[in-house]
This record gives C-alpha cells, structure tokens and sequence, in this order.
C-alpha cells in the first residue's frame, strides 16, 4: 500500500510525513485533553487524584492496550523497537528518570508539555523546550556526554527477552492486555470520580492513539522500505535535539520520522488553541522563577539521555511495548516528581499543615472548569 507513496514521495519524504502527522494527532489531542505527567505526579502525590490523573491514566492505557492489541492481532511486531531489541541501561533509567521527574516539576511541564505550551504562546515554556533541547543534545554527543556514558555504563542489560518486563515474569501478549486493562479502569475510574466530560475522555484517549499511530506508521514503512527503516513512536528527546542541529546544520541531517514529530505537534497544538480561543503569550513574572525553569530543563534534557527517553517516548511510548527499562524510567519519574514536590513546592509538609502552621487557606492549584468552551483549560498548565 505504501509503496506508490515511497516510489512518489521518496523513503525520507514519506518518513517524515508520517512523523508530522502523528504529530500532528498528538499535539492537538493533547492540547485539548491537557495531558501531562507533571500535573497527574502533583495531582497524586498531594492524595488528591482527580481529572489530571485522570487524563495521564487514559491515555497511558490507551497507548498500552492500543499497542498490544495490534501485536495481538498479528498487525504489529514491536521484537525490533530499539527499547526490546538493543542493550539498555538500568542505572540510567534509574537516575535518568528520577532527574527527569525533578526537572520536570521545577520547569512545570514535561518536553511534550513545554512543546505543547509554546505553541499557544507561552514564552516560559518556548525557553525551557529550547534549553531542554541543547542539554539534550549536549548529553548525546556534546560536553556532557562522558558523564551519561559513565552513568549509563553502571549497569547494563543485554537486549531480547531481557528487556521485556512482562516476559522476566513469564508472562506474553495476554497479560499485556489484561494489564493494559486494569489501567484503562483505573483511568476511567478516575475521570467519572473526577466528573471529567466526555469529550475530555475522547481527547486523551486520542492522545495514546497517536502512540499506537507512531508505532503503525513507522512498522509499516519499515515493511515496504527497500532502506531499513527504524521501527519507532512518539518521543521528544532525541527529535528535539536532531531539530537543534537542522536549524544549526541542516546539511548534516536527513529528513526522517523524528524530524516530523517537532513541527507536527507544534501546528497540532497551535491549530487546537486557536479553535478554542486559547492562544496567548506569557512570559515571566521575575528572576527567581526563570532561573527555576532553566535548572528544570537542564534536569530534564541530561535525565532523558539517560533514560532513553523522555515522559512520553520512556514513560508513555516505551512502556506500551513493555520495555523493562521504560517501566523502570517511569517509576523514577512519579518519585522523582513527588520528592521534588514535597520538599520544593510544599517546602517538605502537606499543603494543609503549611497553611495551618501560618493562619491561612492554602492557595490551591486552579480548580477544574467545566465550561463548554474552555473545559479544562487549568489542567497542567505552566
């Protein structure tokens, strides 16, 4: 089916469109349904567990159950993704992930997030994707890349069977499914506690379709490809620093999937904002908060190189093909967010005991709406 497409477009071409595309679904969707790790981590650490976690949950197993239904079904072979197939790093995704997790709560969204955010106009988000984006790739080929190598070298494991978590534990395709099941009934659990609106549930059950989309896009290419064609989805660590190196050397990249994925979410997200009536430009209110934003970038560009990947191509992408270390990532990243919650945001004591101790009413995260136009628009902001 493809190969009129590659023989018209060309092999790069095609990738890379496939790439804006998925993008493209991800961005808009996730603009819509205010998906981000960093507001579900703070929205559980704090024991509240409300539409935030709600929208995180649903389009986590919508990605998990999406993804492995198809594997189910035979459309789909996830054995030659590089998070399964190549040798990955448990001391990076430990320490990768819990730095991720910091970082991304200092910075008040994930890489998607700031992604997502820039594209609505807020300019705090637009630095921090910028500042994540050279640390990342500082981390990959630059100044910092001996120290990820020495903490990506602690401890190792070899690629295969090694690196599924469900086949460590004996378990196969069924067991994916079913576990991919009892997280889309937490997630729904979740929105109808929450009251969260039916089209808020659509929209992050989309956002995790674009995962499954990445995933069909990239294995069908790499069936009808003549070149080898890396079998991969969404992630932002890696294409953000590929998309710092074409603005500053576009002669030394070729066009690809990853490359797509940047500009896709941006016009997906720009394209959402705009029909809803939500584009504007924010900046910084002072210092003190830049100079938050910037050490949380920094956190996040290093944690996801060693990680393997950031909230969504770790925590999202990489656990729907139930990569060990990817779980692992995850897990680093909801400690890491809590942690950094407790002791920077919450100075180290519930909310309610702070305002106890000084007389007064908490200042509250804003409260979910339920407007028709604006439906959740407070959800992880930044």
């Amino acid at each position: 089916m493809l190969t009129p497409l590659i023989d018209l477009l060309g092999e790069d071409r095609l990738s890379w469109l496939g790439g804006l595309l998925v993008g493209g679904l991800f961005g808009f969707f996730a603009q819509r349904s205010r998906f981000c790790l960093r507001a579900a981590a703070v929205e559980f650490s704090r024991g509240e567990g409300g539409p935030r976690l709600a929208v995180w949950l649903l389009t986590f197993a919508a990605a998990l159950v999406g993804t492995q239904s198809f594997v189910a079904l035979g459309l789909l072979d996830v054995s030659e993704a590089r998070q399964l197939a190549q040798q990955g790093s448990i001391s990076g995704a430990l320490v990768g992930g819990v730095m991720f997790g910091c970082g991304m709560i200092l910075a008040r969204g994930c890489a998607s997030r700031l992604l997502v955010l820039s594209a609505n106009g807020n300019l705090r988000a637009l630095l921090s994707g910028l500042v994540f984006a050279v640390t990342a790739q500082a981390s990959y080929r630059g100044l910092l890349s001996p120290a990820r190598e020495w903490v990506t070298n602690l401890w190792l494991v070899d690629g295969g069977p090694s690196r599924d978590i469900m086949a460590v534990f004996g378990g196969g395709t069924p067991e994916k499914l079913a576990f991919g099941g009892l997280w889309l009934i937490a997630g729904l659990a979740f929105a109808f506690r929450s009251q969260l609106p039916r089209r808020l549930i659509l929209s992050a059950l989309a956002t995790g379709v674009a995962v499954i989309a990445g995933w069909l896009v990239t294995y069908q290419l790499s069936q009808a490809s003549f070149a080898p064609v890396a079998l991969k989805s969404l992630t932002f660590s890696g294409p953000s620093a590929e998309a710092l190196m074409l603005v500053l050397n576009s002669s030394q990249l070729r066009l690809g999937f990853d490359l797509g994925i940047i500009p896709g979410v941006f016009l997906g997200s720009f394209i959402a904002a705009a029909a809803a009536g939500e584009l504007k430009l924010e900046g910084f209110s002072d210092g003190l908060g830049m100079r938050r934003y910037l050490l949380g970038a920094v956190l996040m560009g290093f944690g996801a190189m060693l990680a393997g990947g950031c909230a969504v191509g770790a925590g999202v992408t990489g656990a729907s093909v139930f990569a060990l270390t990817a779980w692992l990532v995850l897990g680093g990243m909801w400690l890491g967010a809590g942690f950094t919650d407790l002791f920077v945001d919450r100075g180290g004591m519930p909310q309610s005991q702070r305002a106890e101790r000084h007389h007064t009413v908490p200042e509250s995260e804003p409260k979910y709406s339920r407007s028709p136009t604006r439906s959740g628009a407070d959800l992880g902001t930044v």
